[in-house]
């Protein structure tokens, strides 16, 4: 059945929550976003692009802060990265063509994504590694046994369904959707007061200065899950992931939303088009970093990624290594560092957020 023949039987019934909408139109074992047969990821012709789309250097400076890692746990061999919502496996390509002499002979990478087009591009892009033994595929339901070295993540968790709370001065609304309609049909959703129990008690903990009508925020429900089984494995070593997203109370503050990004143009109306869009949502970092100090690891305040690029990045070398390039690929460098650390660009947008785990916290 398609997949708008599985909402409108569904909404027949009753009206669906944002949070199981977005579950269905982007992970419906035959229909969902993630699990088509044509990528989504790129420029011309495509839906979005992320930071891996405009050069190495975030795998480079990653590598960097893995191989800092590394060396304060006395050199672990192996040391193996686990990378959940790896997509294409290009941030693996990357941090691996980086690495060098003892650290590479060490470093063992785990790509795991269960989207078809992503384990085929994957393939293509790591196959020298998973030749050689460097690295390998998991499946998502597969147990992990427990490693030392880092657990590593881009735009993984904006992906999560989330779901949208809006407080109207007495009491909390969600919303839903009523029926299917196309990018300008607003009226196909509505907020309806419901009880939003433990995210309510978040939101109001973290509004500054206390709620106010039209606080609110997105609600990622299966966040706790998903942090709980990607971190359970790594017994000792890194937590790093890259997304967009802000504090709790920035987040209530402006009323945080889902977004629909298709063809590289982003808007709120995520309804439209199901299946056939990407569907987002700002990342809690306040939560976050909650859940992993829950979790028992020794969680860092979350920087800007160009505040991060700066200060982890092995920038000295990339400059002296970038004087033998030629003219054009020096500028290209050039040009991927100004997109990673400008404010207008990525350096803003995105942060990063940092944890230790077992020894490497002491």
């Amino acid at each position: 059945m398609p997949l708008q023949e599985i909402l409108r039987e569904q909404l027949s019934k009753a009206p669906m929550p944002a949070s199981e909408f977005m579950n269905l139109a982007l992970y419906h074992p035959e229909h969902g976003y993630y699990r088509r047969r044509t990528s989504p990821w790129g420029f011309d012709g495509k839906d979005y692009y992320t930071a891996l789309d405009l050069g190495p250097l975030l795998g480079e400076a990653i590598a960097e802060r893995l191989r800092q890692t590394w060396l304060s746990l006395d050199r672990p061999c192996p040391f193996t990265v686990f990378e959940p919502g790896a997509g294409r496996g290009w941030l693996g390509r990357d941090i691996l063509n980086a690495a060098t002499k003892d650290f590479a002979e060490c470093l063992r990478y785990i790509h795991c994504d269960d989207s078809p087009v992503a384990r085929a591009e994957a393939a293509k892009a790591l196959e020298p590694w998973l030749n050689n033994g460097s690295a390998r595929f998991v499946n998502q339901d597969d147990e992990a046994a427990g490693f030392t070295g880092a657990v590593i993540s881009n735009e993984l968790f904006d992906a999560l369904p989330a779901q949208p709370w809006r407080w109207d001065g007495g009491r909390w609304r969600r919303e839903e959707l009523v029926e299917l309609g196309d990018k300008d049909d607003a009226a196909c959703t509505r907020w309806e007061p419901a009880d939003p129990f433990e995210a309510g008690d978040w939101f109001g903990r973290c509004a500054e200065g206390g709620l106010q009508p039209e606080d609110g925020s997105v609600w990622a429900i299966g966040l706790p899950a998903i942090l709980g089984r990607i971190c359970k494995p790594l017994l000792k070593g890194l937590f790093l992931t890259i997304d967009y997203g802000d504090t709790a109370a920035k987040l209530i503050a402006k009323g945080a939303d889902i977004r629909r990004y298709r063809g590289h143009t982003v808007d709120g109306a995520w309804w439209a088009d199901p299946g056939e869009s990407d569907l987002t949502a700002d990342v809690d970092f306040t939560r976050l970093a909650r859940l992993l100090e829950g979790l028992g690891l020794q969680v860092e305040a979350p920087a800007s990624l160009g505040r991060w690029i700066r200060a982890h990045a092995p920038l000295v070398r990339w400059e002296e290594q970038w004087r033998d390039l030629t003219s054009a690929t020096r500028a290209a460098r050039t040009q991927n560092l100004m997109q990673l650390t400008h404010p207008s660009a990525m350096g803003d947008r995105f942060k990063v957020l940092t944890a230790l785990g077992g020894s490497a916290s002491q």
